[in-house]
């Protein structure tokens, strides 16, 4: 079966499917965006300019990241003029990290 196509029942209502799980984690398989995922669960919404500085990576392999980060939906941007300001996205992470994955990983439970 795809995954593609393939979704999940918990308690009667349907997770996500298994490619959205993958990207998520993909994303998060990796010591450079863990890091920087509780960097910004520490601090809140900040920089790209101050990332940069507290990730001591130049502002390229810092977006290659972000853009990763952004594409599994785990991060939310803002831009005010000419910077972009990063968060985590508190209910995609909360969904990866309650029951929903539970259900997913063991199912007779």
């Amino acid at each position: 079966m795809s995954s593609e196509i393939m979704n999940v029942q918990c308690g009667g209502s349907q997770t996500k499917d298994f490619d959205v799980l993958e990207r998520q984690f993909k994303a998060l398989a990796d010591n450079k965006r863990l890091q920087l995922i509780h960097l910004l669960s520490t601090k809140g919404q900040t920089c790209v300019c101050d990332l940069v500085d507290e990730m001591n990576m130049p502002q390229s392999k810092l977006s290659y990241h972000l853009k990763i980060l952004m594409n599994a939906e785990l991060l939310h941007k803002e831009t005010k003029g000419t910077w972009s300001y990063y968060r985590v996205n508190e209910q995609v992470m909360d969904g990866l990290l309650s029951e929903q994955l539970c259900c997913v990983l063991k199912p007779s439970k």
